[in-house]
């Protein structure tokens, strides 16, 4: 193995690969021991790589939400299972139940979890209760189970009670003083998904800017996000746009199939689809704040395979070929066309259809998987038990980390060396 230092650069060089790493002092302290060794190699990369590459709580660009609120779904270990067949990396859940904590154990699966909304005012009160918590529902279950991330409540901003936009920001922020102090918090993220309902308006991307009403919050909290490397989460669907005003939205547009598209005349951009249009509004809002390094991330989107009468596209053949061309669109690892070079990055919403779920019948059918564990539609996944929807395995390649790839690549040449 040979190496080169070039500026800010560390080229590290075998007879099968040429490796590029940052250049730092302690990466040079190695390299110049007598003691440097190949397997010194892999530690580097292992550990510039997981710095460099992508979001500490989001493995490669596809995740799911696995919601609960249901009395006849598969038990949280046959879950894992399902999930670890379709090789979906990352996941969230909306609470800290300790039978799916203990479930994941061992899966290697980044589980985001949930301060739930009705907590928030207690936890906002002082760093101690939070504390508490985290030492009664996060720690127990490390390092076992792969606890990447924590939501401070879900969608607080913009509905619900002003008395939990007051209590978000204090939340947020013990809890992220409680991580530190136990030492978890370069491990643990701290986050806060919102709806769409936080924009004042979001058409065309570029003209949208926040609620007046909600700006006294959302700026402290995004000037705080930003202080920890948070990204904005947001939870953006097509279908409620499409279903609120089908008359006015090209229902090609909404379900990514091949359409005209919508031109912004301020930006000067062209989208094809109506998710890249509302992940730039995101970015073009939070550039107003002056935010203009800060990732948007999806934490919720997917499409109802059935609805009530007057909830229009809700049916099967949309809600698979929504889901199906988001897929596709996620393993092309690209960006949006305000941002390019910014992979999308999304969580499904939802894994399985939720009984017990109020309002209207979308709200129950938003599934990818049916109670049962057999698929709702054919999108390329496997289910627990035979489906009527046939399905064809596809392996989901394209979408793990390029951690896990540069991983896997050194550990192939370690193997080769050892054989040798």
């Amino acid at each position: 193995m040979n190496y080169i230092i070039q500026g800010s650069t560390l080229i590290l060089s075998t007879k099968w690969n040429i490796f590029f790493i940052l250049n730092t002092p302690r990466v040079q302290q190695m390299v110049f021991s007598s003691s440097f060794s190949f397997f010194h190699c892999l530690l580097i990369l292992s550990s510039t790589f997981s710095l460099v590459l992508g979001n500490k709580a989001f493995i490669g660009t596809y995740g799911v939400n696995y919601g609960r609120v249901a009395d006849n779904l598969p038990p949280p270990e046959s879950v894992v299972t399902l999930l670890k067949a379709a090789k979906i990396r990352n996941v969230r859940i909306y609470d800290v139940n300790p039978q799916v904590l203990t479930a994941f154990k061992g899966s290697g699966i980044g589980l985001s979890v949930c301060l739930p909304n009705e907590l928030l005012t207690d936890i906002g009160v002082g760093e101690d209760r939070a504390m508490n918590w985290i030492k009664d529902n996060v720690q127990p279950y490390l390092p076992g189970t792969k606890i990447c991330g924590i939501a401070i409540g879900n969608e607080i901003l913009g509905g619900g009670s002003v008395e939990l936009w007051e209590a978000l920001l204090p939340a947020a922020k013990n809890i992220y003083s409680a991580l530190d102090r136990l030492g978890l918090a370069h491990e643990i993220e701290v986050s806060s998904p919102h709806s769409e309902a936080v924009f004042a308006n979001s058409y065309p991307p570029s003209s949208c800017t926040f609620r007046d009403d909600i700006i006294p919050y959302m700026k402290p909290l995004l000037q705080f996000f930003s202080q920890i490397g948070t990204p904005f989460y947001i939870n953006a669907y097509p279908f409620l746009a499409y279903k609120n005003d089908p008359s006015h939205i090209d229902i090609n547009y909404a379900l990514m199939n091949k359409n005209h598209g919508i031109y912004d005349a301020k930006s000067k951009l062209h989208y094809d689809n109506m998710l890249d249009a509302q992940i730039d509004a995101s970015y073009f809002a939070l550039e107003k704040f002056g935010f203009d390094k800060m990732e948007v991330i999806v934490s919720e989107t997917g499409w109802a395979s059935k609805g009530d009468d007057n909830e229009g596209g809700a049916n099967v053949k949309n809600a698979k070929t929504y889901n199906k061309n988001l897929r596709k669109k996620l393993l092309k690892r690209k960006g949006t066309p305000h941002r390019p070079k910014m992979l999308v990055r999304a969580y499904i919403f939802a894994l399985f259809n939720e009984n017990l779920k109020p309002g209207p019948t979308s709200e129950r059918n938003f599934g990818l998987f049916k109670h049962d564990g057999s698929i709702a539609y054919d999108i390329g996944f496997t289910g627990l038990v035979p489906s009527s929807a046939s399905s064809s395995f596809l392996s989901f390649k394209g979408i793990g980390s390029s951690y896990v790839m540069v991983s896997s690549s050194c550990i192939g040449v370690l193997l080769l060396l050892i054989a040798l």
